[in-house]
Protein backbone atom coordinates (compact mmCIF):
# COMPACT_ATOMS: atom_id res chain seq x y z
CA UNK A 1 0.00 0.00 0.00
CA UNK A 2 1.50 3.31 -1.10
CA UNK A 3 -0.15 6.42 0.25
CA UNK A 4 0.59 9.74 -1.41
CA UNK A 5 -1.08 11.92 1.21
CA UNK A 6 -2.33 11.69 4.77
CA UNK A 7 -5.76 12.51 3.35
CA UNK A 8 -5.88 8.95 1.97
CA UNK A 9 -5.61 7.40 5.44
CA UNK A 10 -8.94 5.98 6.64
CA UNK A 11 -8.34 6.89 10.29
CA UNK A 12 -7.64 10.49 9.23
CA UNK A 13 -10.85 10.60 7.17
CA UNK A 14 -12.89 9.24 10.10
CA UNK A 15 -11.18 11.66 12.49
CA UNK A 16 -12.07 14.54 10.22
CA UNK A 17 -15.73 13.48 10.38
CA UNK A 18 -15.49 13.29 14.18
CA UNK A 19 -14.11 16.83 14.35
CA UNK A 20 -17.05 18.10 12.32
CA UNK A 21 -19.48 16.30 14.64
CA UNK A 22 -17.74 17.67 17.76
CA UNK A 23 -17.78 21.23 16.43
CA UNK A 24 -21.47 20.96 15.54
CA UNK A 25 -22.20 19.48 18.94
CA UNK A 26 -20.31 22.15 20.86
CA UNK A 27 -22.07 24.95 18.99
CA UNK A 28 -25.34 24.04 20.75
CA UNK A 29 -26.53 26.55 23.35
CA UNK A 30 -25.64 24.81 26.63
CA UNK A 31 -22.34 23.46 25.39
CA UNK A 32 -21.27 26.69 23.73
CA UNK A 33 -21.29 28.53 27.09
CA UNK A 34 -18.99 26.01 28.77
CA UNK A 35 -15.78 27.43 27.34
CA UNK A 36 -13.42 25.04 29.17
CA UNK A 37 -15.10 21.81 28.15
CA UNK A 38 -15.88 23.10 24.67
CA UNK A 39 -12.27 24.13 24.07
CA UNK A 40 -10.83 20.91 25.50
CA UNK A 41 -12.96 18.52 23.47
CA UNK A 42 -12.45 20.54 20.28
CA UNK A 43 -8.67 20.60 20.73
CA UNK A 44 -8.53 16.90 21.58
CA UNK A 45 -10.57 15.95 18.52
CA UNK A 46 -8.45 18.10 16.21
CA UNK A 47 -5.34 16.54 17.77
CA UNK A 48 -6.43 13.11 16.52
CA UNK A 49 -6.34 14.05 12.85
CA UNK A 50 -3.41 16.44 13.22
CA UNK A 51 -1.15 13.78 14.71
CA UNK A 52 -2.02 11.37 11.92
CA UNK A 53 -1.09 14.04 9.37
CA UNK A 54 2.10 14.97 11.20
CA UNK A 55 3.10 11.35 11.57
CA UNK A 56 2.62 10.68 7.88
CA UNK A 57 5.27 13.27 7.07
CA UNK A 58 7.60 12.32 9.94
CA UNK A 59 9.94 10.27 7.78
CA UNK A 60 10.04 6.85 9.42
CA UNK A 61 7.55 4.18 10.41
CA UNK A 62 8.83 4.34 14.00
CA UNK A 63 8.13 8.06 14.19
CA UNK A 64 4.78 7.63 12.44
CA UNK A 65 3.80 5.00 15.02
CA UNK A 66 4.63 7.46 17.81
CA UNK A 67 2.31 10.05 16.27
CA UNK A 68 -0.41 7.42 15.81
CA UNK A 69 -0.08 6.60 19.50
CA UNK A 70 -0.61 10.30 20.31
CA UNK A 71 -3.74 10.22 18.15
CA UNK A 72 -4.95 7.13 19.96
CA UNK A 73 -4.52 8.84 23.33
CA UNK A 74 -6.36 11.91 22.07
CA UNK A 75 -9.31 9.68 21.17
CA UNK A 76 -9.34 8.41 24.74
CA UNK A 77 -9.39 12.01 25.92
CA UNK A 78 -12.34 12.77 23.65
CA UNK A 79 -14.16 9.70 24.98
CA UNK A 80 -13.61 10.83 28.56
CA UNK A 81 -14.88 14.31 27.74
CA UNK A 82 -17.94 12.82 26.07
CA UNK A 83 -18.80 11.13 29.36
CA UNK A 84 -18.47 14.50 31.09
CA UNK A 85 -20.75 15.96 28.42
CA UNK A 86 -23.33 13.28 29.12
CA UNK A 87 -23.02 13.64 32.89
CA UNK A 88 -23.75 17.38 32.73
CA UNK A 89 -26.65 16.79 30.31
CA UNK A 90 -25.06 18.42 27.25
CA UNK A 91 -25.61 15.26 25.22
CA UNK A 92 -28.06 12.38 25.46
CA UNK A 93 -27.28 8.73 26.10
CA UNK A 94 -27.99 8.02 22.42
CA UNK A 95 -25.60 10.76 21.28
CA UNK A 96 -22.95 9.43 23.67
CA UNK A 97 -23.31 5.88 22.35
CA UNK A 98 -23.19 7.01 18.72
CA UNK A 99 -20.07 9.06 19.36
CA UNK A 100 -18.42 6.21 21.26
CA UNK A 101 -19.08 3.93 18.28
CA UNK A 102 -17.28 6.47 16.09
CA UNK A 103 -14.31 6.76 18.46
CA UNK A 104 -14.07 2.97 18.73
CA UNK A 105 -14.00 2.71 14.93
CA UNK A 106 -11.17 5.26 14.77
CA UNK A 107 -9.25 3.46 17.52
CA UNK A 108 -9.56 0.19 15.62
CA UNK A 109 -8.34 1.80 12.41
CA UNK A 110 -5.35 3.34 14.16
CA UNK A 111 -4.53 0.12 16.00
CA UNK A 112 -4.64 -1.77 12.69
CA UNK A 113 -2.46 0.82 10.98
CA UNK A 114 0.12 0.64 13.77
CA UNK A 115 0.19 -3.14 13.39
CA UNK A 116 0.66 -2.79 9.63
CA UNK A 117 3.51 -0.27 10.04
CA UNK A 118 5.28 -2.49 12.57
CA UNK A 119 5.24 -5.37 10.09
CA UNK A 120 6.79 -3.30 7.27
Amino acid sequence: MVLKSFTEIESWKESRELVKIIYNLTSKEKYSKDFGLKDQIQRASVSIMSNIAEGFDSGTNKSFINFLNYSYRSISEVESLLFVSKDVSYISEIELNNLLEKTTKIKNLIRGFIKYLKQN
